[in-house]
């Protein structure tokens, strides 16, 4: 989350506060982005879809060079507000489309229980 400052050791950072947030539904606010409820809210949006796409894309083309560069491993950072429910969603769905790509990703919410 921005609020709760941005992680310093990202080599990216992907801002998705433009998306709809599920904060501002009453129901959602307690939940996380790894809800189920919180994941069909967002995945009815276009822009959710298409944002994961071009995000999954431009990492797609982006880690192939840092390999070729040697870095082996790359920190990208997902940001919203809070880092609870937008973000977490974004992640965890690059993540699984990443591994599904043949890399190897993992995920790590930092602030996801504030």
């Amino acid at each position: 989350g921005y609020k709760h400052g941005v992680p310093l050791d990202a080599d990216l950072l992907l801002d998705v506060r433009f998306l709809p947030n599920p904060h501002f539904v009453p129901e959602l606010r307690p939940l996380t982005g790894n809800d189920q409820p919180v994941l069909d809210y967002l995945l009815q949006s276009k822009e959710v879809n298409e944002t994961i796409e071009r995000f999954t894309g431009l990492l797609e083309y982006l880690l192939p060079l840092y390999r070729r560069e040697g870095k082996s491993y790359v920190t990208v950072g997902i940001g919203c507000t809070g880092g609870k429910h937008r973000s977490v969603m974004v992640a965890s769905e690059l993540m699984t489309r990443l591994n599904g790509s043949g890399y190897f990703a993992r995920v790590s919410h930092r602030d996801v229980r504030r």
